[in-house]
């Protein structure tokens, strides 16, 4: 009798939680169907905190969930473009704090308030403890202000690898790799306990690079010389009162000082706020030719796409039945295919690669790049269509690895114990009970070798080069754009407007001619995103979770399972 009263209990507060979910849903969707009032005296205010997605994010029915997901480069974008030419906003208010966006994005958003600029209507700034991100983004702006106890967290630019080389041998832990490319040492991590001259002079020259830009932006934007700005660096970081002396403030103030201030700068009558996803939606709304930007965004992977508390990856399945949707969908004039992938599954890249192709017979795209579009992310690019890049994307990595466990040593610590048979001399190619033996190993790198050469062939084909011209720029060197520019992996260097301009041109559009940027596939529901069935176990998300939240992203589940991959030699970020 309990249990029947339990399940009727459980059972009222489950429809109870779905009817509010659906109360909302309907509120919603009535509130979708007429656009947004705009105040005639609004700012656009850039509250950035956290990631910058490049996905729009599912539609939840529940207000205050949506309020929490990142804001989207396209609707950063899209929200400046249009706020410029908007009469009802009168200024821009950028609040950034806690930014974990890459470069590239940062970039993105960078040009496009500087873009903004050219409008006449101010761009302010309010900063909380600003690091090198928060601050790169604030130059953009007119003015900057401080809290007087607060600090200017900027001291140059470093980089820093973690080593479990050391900890995997006292648990009697061996990974094994085979790699095709010198600079192709993804799992160093695991068997090194220091940096290779190869990745030191690799990240060295990208250190150099974002180094530079940021140094660059910040002179600009201060108005000072690059010298200046170098010399300043080794003195962070800097105090309120410090940094307001060296001109890297211009003034400081509490936050409600700073609305103050907001508010006299806009002739002292009150203004109101609205946030770039809101705005976005409502200037969204307006005519012309629709180019449909499709995101390629994580790590690349067999399979369909999880429901609930998946992490951000590019499942092939799903991926080449959106490309084949927006191949056959009439109303686009257009694609871009913004990556932004550390790469993954050698065999899922090729089978998206082949779909990229077949999108690109039928109708005029584009690539454009993000933070990283490395190693399976630059192979999906290899289509032969105009590859945009910011200076600062992480790209090339063109190479191929094999990595598997030897968990030999930690089973004798713990008494464990397999004992096997097997039919065929590489029938335990992938066991994880000792390490594999040299015929094993031989031919681990025939595969190897053979999936490599397919990569540099793709490439060699898609770039108009030789073979031997991109080996010498493989080996699976990582490169900056601006360096990659240089070398002929990329085309052009810009963000989505430099994108939309050769897609223009493809789409024989004339370059002033108004086009739509649509997200493609539209958003999920909530309830597709519930029924939506998954092939990736429980156990792979976790662990992929795990490795993303350690530094390790594109060290995937898919890699330990053991497999040829396509991915970045290691996931870096410069702060």
């Amino acid at each position: 009798m309990r249990k029947f009263l339990v399940g009727i209990l459980c059972g009222l507060l489950l429809a109870g939680v779905v009817g509010v979910v659906l109360i909302f849903a309907v509120i919603r969707f009535g509130a979708s169907e007429s656009a947004p009032v705009v105040a005639s005296n609004s700012t656009l205010w850039l509250k950035l905190e956290g990631g910058i997605a490049e996905a729009p994010p599912d539609e939840m029915p529940l207000p205050f969930l949506e309020a929490q997901s990142a804001v989207t480069v396209q609707e950063l974008w899209s929200a400046l473009r249009a706020a410029a030419t908007d009469s009802r906003i009168k200024a821009v208010v950028l609040t950034p704090r806690g930014v974990s966006a890459g470069w590239a994005k940062l970039d993105e958003v960078r040009s496009a308030i500087v873009e903004f600029k050219k409008s006449g209507k101010p761009v302010l700034c309010w900063l909380r403890t600003p690091g090198a991100r928060e601050y790169y983004l604030a130059t953009a702006a007119d003015k900057i202000y401080l809290a007087e106890q607060d600090m200017v967290n900027v001291k140059g630019l470093g980089a820093e690898i973690t080593y479990y080389k050391g900890t995997l041998d006292k648990l009697g832990v061996q990974m094994e790799f085979e790699t095709a490319g010198k600079f192709k040492d993804a799992g160093d991590s695991y068997r090194r306990t220091a940096m290779s001259p190869e990745t030191r002079e690799v990240l060295g020259s990208m250190l150099d690079g974002i180094y530079g830009t940021i140094v660059s932006a910040i002179a600009q934007g201060r108005k000072k010389s690059p010298a200046e700005i170098r010399t300043m660096m080794d003195d962070g970081p800097f105090l309120g009162q410090k940094a307001l002396a060296l001109g890297l403030v211009d003034g400081l103030l509490y936050e409600d000082q700073f609305r103050d201030e907001l508010r006299k700068k806009l002739g002292g009558s009150e203004v109101t706020n609205i946030g770039a996803r809101e705005y976005a939606r409502e200037s969204g709304r307006g005519k012309g030719p629709r180019f449909g930007l499709v995101v390629a965004a994580g790590s690349i992977l067999r399979g369909h796409a999880g429901g609930f508390g998946e992490s951000e990856a590019i499942m092939s399945e799903d991926f080449v039945k959106t490309l084949r949707a927006a191949r056959d969908d009439e109303s686009l004039r257009g694609v871009i295919v913004r990556i932004d992938s550390p790469g993954g599954d050698a065999i899922a890249s090729d089978d998206i690669l082949r779909e990229m192709k077949l999108l690109s017979a039928k109708k005029p795209i584009v690539i454009s790049m993000s933070d990283v579009a490395a190693s399976g992310g630059y192979y999906i690019a290899a289509t032969g269509d105009p590859i945009v890049a910011y200076p600062n994307t992480i790209t090339g990595s063109i190479g191929v690895i094999y990595g598997k466990p030897n968990l030999k040593g930690l089973y004798d610590k713990i008494g464990v114990t397999k004992d096997s048979l097997a039919r065929g001399r590489n029938a335990l190619i992938d066991s994880d009970y000792g390490p594999m033996s040299e015929p094993t190993r031989a031919k681990l790198r025939e595969g190897i070798m053979s999936t490599y050469q397919g990569f540099l062939k793709r490439v060699a084909d898609a770039r108009k080069m030789k073979v031997e011209e991109v080996d010498a720029l493989g080996q699976g060197r990582a490169w900056l754009g601006s360096q990659g520019k240089d070398r002929k992996l990329v085309d052009e260097l810009g963000g989505l407007d430099k994108a939309i301009s050769l897609l223009k041109a493809k789409a024989k559009l004339g370059p002033d001619e108004s086009i739509r940027l649509v997200p493609y596939p539209p958003r999920r529901s909530l309830v597709a995103r519930f029924l939506t069935k998954s092939t990736e176990s429980v156990a792979d998300r976790e662990v992929r979770a795990w490795l993303k939240g350690h530094g390790l992203a594109g060290f995937e589940p898919g890699l330990l399972h053991g497999g040829m991959m396509q991915v970045m030699p290691y996931t870096v970020e410069f702060k």
